[in-house]
């Protein structure tokens, strides 16, 4: 039995990644809840998480993992359906996996996980535009190259890929992105999944505010 440390739902994309794959392949673990909004580095984190952040995963013997896609990684040593089986795709997967973990830092900025937000929304600037047409592409060019007709996930089959996008979705969402219409079926595909609803119910109900995530509704249109 895993146990998982992660930050408040509504804010804590990184922690979403690990935990939908977690519930997606019926991995057991039992999760535990760490204040985090605001505050990246926590020394008060260290006795359990060594880099003092969530998420961390703790293996039956105490062991810890963290950083979402070590965790993924991890976890698909035992799991292998956590990547494609394709070895062709499953090196595309790695790939794009690799590239959410590193880049996308004007989105992230601009457009912080907030899943109470919901804006009008309003153009982005020309930075974040261009990491959002990055991203277009990357869903529609996988779902068209892997996917076809085999599933409506990334590579047909759930994948880390979709999980480590789905924080993406959740941010096109609350900030009412515009997308073109195959990224949009995507986008609803994973909001649709039952774990990320799980997940965004359990959001709703957090009490703590982050100021700073909260003014971003002024910033994008206000309420819609």
């Amino acid at each position: 039995m895993y146990d998982l440390y992660l930050g408040n739902k509504n804010y804590s994309s990184w922690s979403l990644r690990p935990w939908l794959v977690l519930k997606h392949f019926g991995i057991p673990f039992r999760e535990h809840l760490v204040s985090v909004a605001g505050r990246p580095f926590n020394p008060a984190l260290k006795p359990i998480a060594g880099n003092g952040r969530v998420p961390c995963l703790h293996a039956a013997d105490g062991f810890q993992v963290w950083d979402s896609l070590a965790i993924i990684e991890t976890l698909a040593e035992s799991e292998p359906r956590i990547w494609p089986a394709d070895p062709a795709a499953r090196a595309r997967a790695r790939s794009l996996c690799a590239e959410m973990h590193a880049g996308f830092g004007a989105l992230r900025s601009a457009l912080p996980m907030n899943l109470k937000l919901r804006l009008r929304g309003k153009a982005a600037e020309p930075d974040v535009q261009r990491e959002i047409d990055r991203i277009v592409e990357i869903w529609e060019g996988t779902r068209q190259q892997f996917a076809a007709d085999t599933g409506p996930w990334l590579f047909g089959e759930f994948s880390a890929a979709d999980a480590m996008f789905a924080p993406i979705a959740c941010r096109f969402d609350s900030y009412n992105i515009p997308l073109p219409p195959l990224a949009a079926a995507y986008r609803d595909t994973l909001l649709s999944h039952p774990a990320l609803q799980e997940w965004r119910a359990a959001a709703l109900q957090e009490s703590e505010a982050h100021a700073h995530y909260d003014q971003l509704a002024g910033i994008y249109g206000g309420p819609r």
